[in-house]
Parts: C-alpha cells; sequence; structure tokens
C-alpha cells in the first residue's frame, strides 16, 4: 500500500507546479485554492488506478470525493475570478518579496501538495485496503460526509446571496446556517474527512485517522478558524457580538 500512496506524489507535486505558472502570470497565487480540493480528486483517482477493480467501498469513495472536490474547486473559482490576490496570500507575499513569484513554488504550491498527500491518506485506506462488504461503518461514514456536504454547499450558497444583497455590506451574516456555528463551511469540510476516515477504518486502516486529525488541527488551528478570525473584528464591527452569541465550530443554539 506504501507503493500506491507514494504513486500519487508526484501527480500532486506536478499538478502544483502546472498552477504555480498559471500563477506566476496572473500575479495571484489565490488560484491554489481552486487546486486545493482537485488535488485530492487525483490522489483518489491515482490509488483507485492501482487497485483496480474497485470494490463497491472504493467506487463510493471516489463518488463522494469527486463530489465534494469539484463542487469546492467550481464554487472557489467563481467567487475567486476577476478578483485581487486574498488578503492571505498578499501578507505571506509580503513576507517573503524580494523572488515570492518563486518562493511561492513551495511556500504555496509544494506545500499543499504534500499536506493534501498526506491528509489523503483515508482515501488511500478505503480504496486499497480491506475489501470487505460495506457495514455499517461505511454507512456512517458516507452519511458523514453527505452531512458536511450539505454544510459546505448550502453555507456557501446563503453567503453568496447575503453578500450580493448591497444592502448588506460590511454587516455580519448570522441567519441560516450562520446562526448556529460561525463557520458551516469549515464544520462540513470535518465531517467530510471523518466521513471517509470512518470508510478507511472498515477496510482495516486504522493508521488513516491521521488524515483526518490533520485536517481538523489546519480548520480549527491553523488556515482556518483562527486564521480567519485573527482580524476580522476590524472589518466587521458586529463580528465581537456574532462570536459572543454564536458558537465557533461545532453547530448548536444561538446564546442570548
Amino acid at each position: 500500500m506504501l507503493q500506491t500512496w507514494l504513486y500519487a506524489l508526484p501527480f500532486l507535486l506536478g499538478a502544483g507546479f502546472l498552477t504555480w505558472l498559471v500563477s506566476v502570470k496572473l500575479r495571484n497565487v489565490t488560484i491554489v485554492d481552486t487546486l486545493w480540493s482537485l488535488m485530492f480528486v487525483i490522489a483518489a483517482c491515482c490509488y483507485a488506478s492501482k487497485t483496480l477493480p474497485l470494490d463497491p467501498r472504493a467506487q463510493l469513495v471516489l463518488v463522494l470525493v469527486t463530489a465534494w472536490g469539484l463542487r469546492l474547486a467550481i464554487y472557489l473559482g467563481r467567487r475567486n475570478f476577476g478578483h485581487e490576490e486574498d488578503r492571505r496570500y498578499q501578507k505571506i507575499r509580503r513576507r517573503n518579496e524580494p523572488g515570492f513569484a518563486w518562493k511561492s513554488l513551495y511556500l504555496v504550491f509544494g506545500l499543499q501538495a504534500v499536506l493534501a498527500w498526506v491528509i489523503s491518506l483515508p482515501l488511500l485506506g478505503a480504496i486499497a485496503g480491506d475489501a470487505a462488504p460495506l457495514g455499517w461503518l461505511d454507512y456512517a461514514g458516507a452519511a458523514l460526509c453527505l452531512v458536511g456536504l450539505y454544510f459546505e454547499a448550502v453555507g456557501d450558497w446563503q453567503l453568496t446571496r447575503f453578500k450580493a444583497d448591497p444592502a448588506n455590506a460590511g454587516q455580519v451574516m448570522d441567519q441560516g446556517l450562520w446562526g448556529l456555528t460561525r463557520h458551516p463551511n469549515y464544520f462540513g469540510d470535518f465531517c467530510v474527512w471523518w466521513g471517509f476516515g470512518l470508510m478507511a477504518l472498515a477496510a482495516g486502516a486504522w493508521w488513516s485517522v491521521i488524515g483526518p486529525a490533520l485536517m481538523s488541527v489546519l480548520l480549527l488551528r491553523v488556515s482556518g478558524v483562527t486564521l480567519l478570525e485573527r482580524d476580522i473584528g476590524k472589518r466587521r464591527p458586529g463580528y465581537a457580538e456574532y462570536i459572543r452569541r454564536t458558537n465557533a465550530f461545532f453547530p448548536g443554539p444561538r446564546r442570548p
């Protein structure tokens, strides 16, 4: 199975390299956000190509990761198209000038390719693990993935509609799923990856929990909640009140 895992790495690095070339032309590395979810689709396809014929679990995982990856890539691609570089990457660019155009190859694109490769371990485990019949862990994992997809897709749709209304400029979105958690999209990601983790456990790949565990750390402590909320209060005056009343990550009723 190690060989199958290693087989995917050059493809992920290659995808990162090609996208980096585009980012140099655009002088905008935000395009890596669109690539991020597609890297997992690429990894899953690599694992599947080494594991033919595919059992029902592998087929189910391929469908779920492709649905998740394509939806997120299309959403982010449309959202970011024609806009300036995201604030997160502008800060990284300023810290690493001169020569950021070259440094971004490993600081941004190479790093994300390696992170995706490690996080993809449950995909490897579920696709290339024991070919046991589908069981309750598989169904629980698939259900958790669908819950995650719901939170991501509906949360993104609700936020897009909110931002499209000029009357909401500078306001805080606190309706719908955003009234249950300040980050329904990150919570959705969390569910999707622990869903894949359960399906990998069903295939005997206990070691693959490294992937969802790493994704959880990124979402909660690194590039997700912590990074986004570091300065959002300065741009959204009502955000402090939103924090007081609304759960940060796991959904729950709004506080009075």
